[in-house]
């Protein structure tokens, strides 16, 4: 006895639609999950600068900290995630015992930081900014 059920043309027929809604919707799928890459990774990218320059400028406002000292904080932060070919600026250049705020600039270009090619947010520059107060402190001597 055959328990198998003969193949008629109908299901054969039906595979074969199958193949074509298959071949015809791929494209769309695939596009719709390189979209939601490239938008996750630019959303990573940028939560990441906001979270250097904020370590940057937390370097910055504590006393005897230098530009140097800000600038590699922020870079630590960025190098973490792999964000390559950021630029880091803080005002001001040099930082004094007089020195009120403390501000740190990030620029990544996005064509550098994709997983994939880049579709969307070619030649776009991220930036973000942030400006702390220093923490100043007076010795004070008691009689």
């Amino acid at each position: 006895m055959n328990s198998h059920r003969p193949h008629n043309r109908r299901s054969r027929l039906r595979k074969g639609a199958t193949a074509v809604e298959f071949a015809m919707t791929a494209p769309l799928l695939f596009f719709m999950i390189f979209v939601a890459v490239e938008v996750s990774r630019v959303n990573a990218a940028r939560n990441t600068m906001e979270t250097a320059a904020y370590e940057g400028a937390r370097r910055g406002i504590v006393p005897g900290a230098t530009a140097e000292d800000v600038r590699q904080s922020a870079l630590n932060t960025l190098n973490a995630v792999y964000i390559r070919d950021a630029q880091v600026q803080v005002q001001p250049t040099a930082i004094t015992a007089d020195t009120p705020q403390v501000t740190v600039t990030v620029q990544v270009a996005l064509n550098r930081n994709f997983w994939v090619t880049p579709m969307f947010f070619r030649d776009q520059t991220l930036t973000s900014s942030l400006t702390l107060a220093r923490e100043q402190f007076q010795t004070v001597s008691v009689p």
